[in-house]
C-alpha cells in the first residue's frame, strides 16, 4: 500500500469515607510522613528554573518533575496515584461493573479472518483469560481456499513472550520469502523502542541476530538479508538504514541528516523492490533498490522538492505514483521505473478538489484507490484490462470503511473493513472484477447487539469564520433531546489524522446509560481534504480549538446537552486540544478527560534534544522564530493556566510515554492545582508500567478504559 502520511508525535469525595494517603508539599528532596495525613491533594514543590527566550526570562516552577531518574519524581507520581485511588474509591464498584459489561460483550475466544500469503493462510487468535494474541498459519488447501482442518502452526505466542513484563507489544512481523524465517520486533516498556528478533520457523529457535530500536524492516529475495531502519536513542527519529546479513556483520547503508525527516523501509507488493521513504510533514522522497540485489545502492525516484509529497507502487516495470504535485488532494500517475520524471507521467487518477486520496493498492490486474470525501471513506477500483472503475461506498449517514490487508499481488479480492457507530466491525471481500461483496465475518457481540435501538446521524456546525464543520453523533433511542442529556464530545484535530465514525464495544455502556456520544471533525485532520489539515496547523492552529468550542456551543444551543452535562475527551495532541479549550472556555464544559496530553508545548518544542521535537516544527512551528514562538505561546495550555475556575479534570498518562513525556501532564496538574480557584476535582493517574497507548494486555486495557468511563459517569451523577 502506498501512502503519504505525516510524521506523527505525539469528583469531590468527603474525606471521612476515603482512606488515609499521601499529602503535603512533595519536594524534590523528600516526602512528608504519610502515616498520619488525611486525604487531600498532593502539592508539588516549586523550584527555581529560568531560561531566556527571545529576550524574555521564562520561569518553570515544576521543571524538576522532568528528571525521571530522581526518586522524588517517582514519589510524587505515586502520591498522585494514591490520591486518585482514594478519591475515586467510591466509584470503583462502578468501574468494576463497567469492566464486567465490556468483558461480557467480548468474544474471549476468537479468530481473525485468515489472509493468504504464499503457501499459507495467516491469522491471529485469542484464548479465554489470555491478554495477548497468538500468531498462527495453516497451509493453503487443495483448492487454494482456507482449510480449517489443516495443521496449525503457531508462529508467535505473545502471551509466552510477555511473561514477566508489565508491558508487551509486537510491531514488525514479517515472514521471509521462503516462508521459513520470521522477523519481528518487541517492546517491553511502552517507550516504543522495539528490538529485532529472527525466529527459525522449522526449529522454533531464535537466531543470534538482534538489533535495538528497529522501526521498520524488509526481507531481501535471498531469504538471508534484512534491510532495517533504526531510530536515534535520544531523539527517537528514525534516521539510519542498515543491511543485516543473517549471521553476518551489520552495515550502515544510509543516514538521513535533515532533522525534520524520518525514514522507513518496506517492499512493493510484488516484492520486486525495497522502498526507502524519507518524509517530513510537507515533503517526501522515495528511493528504490531491487530486493534481488540487497548489496546494491538505493536510487532516488524523484529528488526531494520542498512541498512535494509522494509514494510509489510497482507493476510490470511501471511505477504508480501517488503525488500532490499540482494536486493538493493528490492524484495518481504512472511512469516507467527507468524514467519516473514528471515529463513522463501519464494520468491514472486525476486530482479531485472534493476528495483526498489517502492510499493506493496496486495488484497484478487492479488498482484500488482509497479516498475520503466530506468525512466519509470510499474505495474505487480500476480494472487494468477492462479499463473501467467500480466504487465501493456505503449508505449509512456516517461510517468507516478501510483497506483491511490484501497481501497477495495476484489477488482478485480486495479485503475491506466496514463499521459504523451502530454496526460492529465487518470484514468484507470485494471482487475487483465485478464489485460483488462477500461478508466474511462481523465482530460478535456476546449477548447480541441490535443497532436499530440507537440513532446515528451527521450534523454540520457553522464555525465562527463561516466554515461548515462536520460532526457525528450516536445515542439510544428515547433519550430526551431537551438539553438535559449527558453528552461526551471527543476530537483530535492534528497531523492530518481524521476523526472516524467507528464502532466501540465499550461505548455501549455509555449509550445504555443515556449518554449521547459525539465526535467533531475539526480542522487539523484531513476529514475534508488536505486544506482541512493546513487550516489547522502552524499559524492557523487556533482554528482547531475554535472549531471544537463552536461544536460544543452548537450542541448546547440545539439542546443536545447543556454545559453542566457536557464532558469532553481527547488524547495526545487531542489532549492539547483539551488543555487549550478549557483555558479559553472553562464555563462551557462540566468535566474533562485528557489522556497523555501534549500540554507543555513550549518547554517541549524549545528542547531539540527531546524525542520528536525538531520533526514537528513543520506541524506546530519552529519556536526559535519569534512569530511562531509568540503564536504557540498564546495557546500552550501549561503557559496559559490562570487564576480562575476550571472544570473537573481527570488527566491520565504513562511513565514510559515516548510521544508525550509523562512530565507534561504531571507538571500541568501541579500548576493547575496551584492556580485554579474552584473546588472541582483534579486527578492525575499515571500507569507506571506503560507508555503512550496505555496498558498493553486486552483485559488490562479494558479495566483502564472502564475506570475512565466510570469517572465520567460519576461526573454526570450516574452511579449504576
Amino acid at each position: 500500500m502506498s501512502t503519504v502520511p505525516h510524521v506523527l508525535r505525539r469528583l469531590a469525595v468527603c474525606s471521612s469515607i476515603v482512606p488515609a494517603l499521601l499529602l503535603s508539599t512533595l519536594a524534590p528532596s523528600a516526602l512528608a510522613d504519610t502515616t498520619t495525613i488525611a486525604a487531600s491533594a498532593p502539592v508539588a514543590a516549586k523550584t527555581a528554573w529560568q531560561e531566556t527566550r527571545h529576550g524574555t526570562v521564562v520561569t518553570d516552577d515544576y521543571r524538576w518533575l522532568q528528571k525521571k531518574t530522581d526518586p522524588a519524581v517517582i514519589d510524587y507520581l505515586n502520591a498522585e496515584n494514591a490520591y486518585t485511588a482514594a478519591v475515586t474509591a467510591p466509584i470503583q464498584p462502578l468501574a468494576d461493573k463497567v469492566t464486567a459489561e465490556i468483558k461480557g460483550r467480548m468474544q474471549e475466544v476468537d479468530l481473525s479472518v485468515p489472509a493468504r500469503q504464499g503457501n499459507f493462510y495467516y491469522y491471529t487468535r485469542v484464548e479465554a483469560g489470555k491478554q495477548y494474541p497468538i500468531h498462527c498459519r495453516r497451509p493453503v488447501g487443495a483448492s487454494g481456499a482456507y482449510d480449517a482442518q489443516a495443521a496449525e502452526e503457531i508462529l508467535l505466542d505473545q502471551n509466552q513472550l510477555a511473561e514477566g513484563h508489565k508491558f508487551f507489544a509486537v510491531r514488525a512481523f514479517s515472514v521471509s520469502p521462503n516462508e521459513q524465517l520470521l522477523a519481528y520486533t518487541t517492546d517491553t516498556t511502552g517507550f516504543r523502542q522495539y528490538e529485532l528478533h529472527v525466529k527459525d520457523l522449522k526449529t522454533g529457535k531464535l537466531l543470534g541476530d538482534s538489533m535495538p530500536r528497529v522501526t521498520s524492516l524488509a526481507w531481501a529475495a535471498d531469504n538471508a538479508t534484512l534491510i532495517l531502519t533504526q531510530e536515534d536513542a535520544t531523539t527517537k527519529r528514525a534516521d539510519r538504514l542498515f543491511r543485516l546479513p543473517l549471521g553476518g556483520t551489520l552495515q550502515q547503508v544510509y543516514h538521513e541528516p535533515v532533522e525534520q525527516f524520518a525514514i522507513g523501509v518496506s517492499r512493493t507488493r510484488d516484492h520486486r523492490y525495497f522502498v526507502l521513504t524519507a518524509r517530513s510533514t510537507d515533503t517526501s522522497e522515495v528511493l528504490l533498490l531491487p530486493t534481488s540485489t540487497p548489496q546494491g545502492s538505493f536510487q532516488s525516484v524523484l529528488k526531494r522538492e520542498k512541498g512535494h509529497r509522494y509514494g510509489i507502487e510497482h507493476r510490470d516495470g511501471q511505477l504508480y505514483i501517488l503525488t500532490n504535485k499540482e494536486a493538493k488532494n493528490f492524484r495518481v500517475v504512472s511512469a516507467p521505473v527507468a524514467a519516473p520524471q514528471p515529463k513522463n507521467w501519464k494520468s491514472v487518477v486525476p486530482h479531485n478538489k472534493d476528495a483526498v486520496i489517502q492510499s493506493i493498492d496496486v495488484f497484478q490486474g487492479y488498482l484500488v484507490v482509497m479516498e475520503k470525501a466530506r468525512a466519509l471513506n470510499r474505495a474505487r477500483i480500476l480494472d487494468f484490462a477492462q479499463k473501467n472503475w467500480k466504487t465501493v461506498q456505503f449508505d449509512d449517514p456516517v461510517y468507516l470503511a478501510t483497506a483491511a490487508g490484501t497481501p497477495e499481488f495476484s489477488a482478485t479480492q480486495f479485503r475491506m473493513s466496514y463499521q459504523s457507530p451502530v454496526t460492529p466491525p465487518t470484514v468484507i471481500d470485494v471482487s475487483m472484477q465485478d464489485g460483488k461483496r462477500t461478508v466474511l465475518k462481523q465482530q460478535e457481540i456476546v449477548g447480541g447487539f441490535d443497532g436499530s435501538r440507537y440513532t446515528t446521524q451527521r450534523l454540520w456546525v457553522k464555525a465562527r469564520d463561516g466554515v461548515q464543520v462536520p460532526l457525528w453523533i450516536v445515542y439510544k433511542k428515547g433519550v430526551k433531546l431537551d438539553g438535559s442529556a449527558p453528552l461526551l464530545l471527543y476530537s483530535y484535530g492534528s497531523y492530518g489524522i481524521s476523526t472516524e465514525a467507528s464502532f466501540s464495544i465499550s461505548r455501549i455502556s455509555l449509550l445504555e446509560r443515556g449518554v449521547i456520544y459525539a465526535q467533531a471533525h475539526i480542522r487539523g485532520g484531513t476529514d475534508m481534504g488536505e486544506a482541512w489539515h493546513e487550516d489547522g496547523m502552524l499559524m492557523k492552529k487556533k482554528n482547531t480549538f475554535n472549531d471544537f468550542i463552536d461544536s460544543a456551543d452548537y450542541l448546547v444551543r440545539e439542546k443536545w446537552t447543556s454545559p453542566n452535562r457536557l464532558i469532553i475527551q481527547g488524547g495526545s495532541a487531542g489532549g492539547l486540544l483539551m488543555g487549550a479549550v478549557v483555558n479559553m472556555r472553562p464555563d462551557l464544559f462540566h468535566a474533562v478527560h485528557a489522556a497523555v496530553p501534549f500540554v507543555d508545548v513550549m518547554n517541549t518544542m524549545m528542547d531539540a534534544s527531546l524525542p520528536l521535537t525538531t520533526g514537528e516544527y513543520l506541524e506546530w512551528g519552529d519556536p526559535n522564530q519569534k512569530a511562531a514562538y509568540d503564536y504557540m505561546l498564546s495557546y500552550s495550555p501549561y503557559d496559559n493556566i490562570a487564576r480562575k475556575n476550571y472544570p473537573a479534570m481527570l488527566v491520565t498518562t504513562g511513565l514510559n510515554d515516548s510521544q508525550v513525556m509523562y512530565w507534561e501532564p504531571a507538571k500541568y496538574v501541579a500548576k493547575l492545582r496551584a492556580y485554579k480557584t474552584d473546588g472541582n476535582p483534579l486527578l492525575l493517574k499515571t500507569n507506571m508500567g506503560a507508555g503512550h497507548g496505555g496498558a498493553s494486555g486486552r483485559y488490562n486495557a479494558i479495566a483502564e478504559n472502564a475506570f475512565n468511563m466510570a469517572w465520567m459517569l460519576s461526573q454526570w451523577n450516574i452511579t449504576e
